[in-house]
């Protein structure tokens, strides 16, 4: 996986309270183990006029090339409601979102962004509005998310996040739970060569 310690990247603003992770990706999509090829299918129904994903929906913020290479997604509250599905946050990363900042978020989905790489940051309302605004009006604008110092800035606009330092460890060193298990693998390997079966 890769480290996240600091995204400076466009924000794509879709400022919906309770997308839910049935509208993020469609159950009809569940049908890969895979984490790749879900981004295609974010948001689907809201992207799309037809099923087959032929014919794009141009009121949808996603399809904007304004915001092309964005790798902020901006929301409302409660984001990512509904199943525990871990596909959801697997069609965000693969869409190329890195951080997703929302007025709040579901817990399992919190969880299954961290398990995947992805920052998730929860900032007060009226801040996210504001940078909302700020890209809305200019697609091009820039937001600077920095892990290391839990910061979020877009120009004038300053924030401050809060993570478990566990959850921080991981995302900074582009592990997940395994991978940070596995980083001891030596000590482990020499314990259990020490016990008794």
């Amino acid at each position: 996986m890769e480290p996240i310690i600091k995204i400076v990247a466009k924000a794509i603003p879709l400022m919906n309270n309770n997308i839910d992770t049935d509208q993020l990706l469609p159950k009809q999509f569940l049908t890969e183990i895979s984490r790749v090829g879900f981004g295609k299918h974010l948001l689907h129904d809201q992207r799309y006029l037809d099923d087959k994903e032929q014919v794009s929906n141009p009121s949808c913020v996603l399809n904007d090339t304004a915001y092309d290479g964005a790798e902020i997604l901006l929301s409302g509250e409660n984001f990512g409601c509904g199943s525990s599905r871990e596909h959801a946050p697997w069609a965000i990363a693969d869409f190329g979102f890195k951080v997703v900042i929302a007025k709040g978020f579901a817990d399992i989905f919190y969880g299954n962004c961290l398990n995947n790489q992805i920052l998730p940051v929860s900032l007060p309302g009226n801040i996210v509005d504001e940078i909302a605004k700020a890209c809305s009006d200019n697609p091009s604008q820039k937001v600077e998310v920095n892990l290391d110092t839990q910061t979020v800035s877009c120009g004038s606009i300053e924030a401050t996040f809060s993570i478990e330092v566990h959850h921080k460890q991981n995302l900074m060193n582009g592990v997940d739970k395994i991978g940070r298990t596995l980083q001891a693998l030596e000590a482990i390997n020499a314990y259990e060569s020490r016990i008794e079966l």
